[in-house]
């Protein structure tokens, strides 16, 4: 069984120091790939430096729209200059919130700069790593009047309606899942779930964020290890205890076969020019 972790943060300091293990684990028991999201220009380098160093990794560049406010004057010169130096990056994370700690953040702020980034991705013809709390009907307006996206956008850790889910994928977007789905009451994760087309899911670990919901094993398949962090393992194992079998659950299809899919569509998201991966 192959995977591809859409989405992860292995360059936060909170999991720096272990990642080579988690990556070497991983590989061992069939996680491919990782598209590892910068969030800010602080972080750019360790992204980029985790890109050259692992033929595993996927490096995406982008400002957070947590850290707009810790921005340079030149932060998009600076952006762009990690895309000309690195032609195997894509771009991520980028977004908008309007939750708890995005509503500390001018909102207005927070939309010139990522429509600076989507419309960068789009002239770049590389796929967007997107994250939007409290915000679809703002993100869906942007989305709209940029768009089309026919290299795609990863909409990360999706939360939003079913009702939503045709809309954007007129646009060209993926739907990436996380073990944020969990929290949700499986009725309406159920019938979000059944409206995204099969070749439109993606699975994530958005490590380390996403720990309260999902360990980080489960979805690395890597057994409990001693030297990892203890807090990656505090959380109980149940049946459902990972984002692959919860969501196959509620597709009511084998885990197998939604590993498959969500592999082959992650390779043809991440198979633009310059790309580590190719199709096969």
């Amino acid at each position: 069984m192959k995977l591809f972790d859409a989405h992860c943060h292995l360059q936060d300091p909170r999991i720096l120091n272990k990642a080579p293990k988690l990556i070497s684990t991983a590989l061992d028991s069939g996680l491919l790939n990782f598209a590892v999201n910068g969030v800010s220009e602080k972080d750019w380098h360790l992204v980029k430096e985790m890109g050259d160093n692992y033929p595993s990794v996927i490096p995406c560049f982008g400002v957070h729209p947590w850290y707009v406010p810790q921005r340079s004057p030149n932060w998009f010169t600076t952006l762009k200059e990690f895309f000309e130096t690195t032609p195997s990056a894509a771009v991520g994370e980028i977004g908008l919130d309007k939750g708890s700690k995005g509503r500390e953040i001018d909102f207005n702020d927070q939309i010139e700069v990522f429509r600076q980034q989507l419309q960068l991705a789009k002239e770049l013809k590389k796929p967007a790593s997107v994250h939007c709390v409290r915000a679809f009907g703002d993100l869906l307006h942007i989305v709209n009047d940029i768009g089309p996206f026919p290299d795609g956008l990863l909409l990360h850790s999706y939360l939003g309606s079913a009702e939503m889910v045709p809309e954007f994928v007129k646009s060209g977007a993926y739907f990436s899942l996380s073990g944020y789905i969990m929290p949700m009451k499986v009725q309406k994760a159920k019938k979000m779930l059944k409206t995204i087309p099969l070749e439109r899911i993606l699975l994530e670990s958005d490590a380390p964020d996403a720990l309260p919901h999902l360990e980080l094993s489960s979805l690395f398949l890597v057994d409990e290890d001693p030297s990892l962090p203890q807090e990656i393992f505090a959380h109980g194992r149940t049946a459902a205890s990972n984002v692959l079998d919860y969501v196959a659950n509620l597709l009511e299809i084998s885990k197998e076969e939604l590993a498959e899919i969500s592999y082959k569509n992650s390779i043809r998201l991440f198979s633009y020019q310059g790309s580590k991966v190719a199709l096969g």
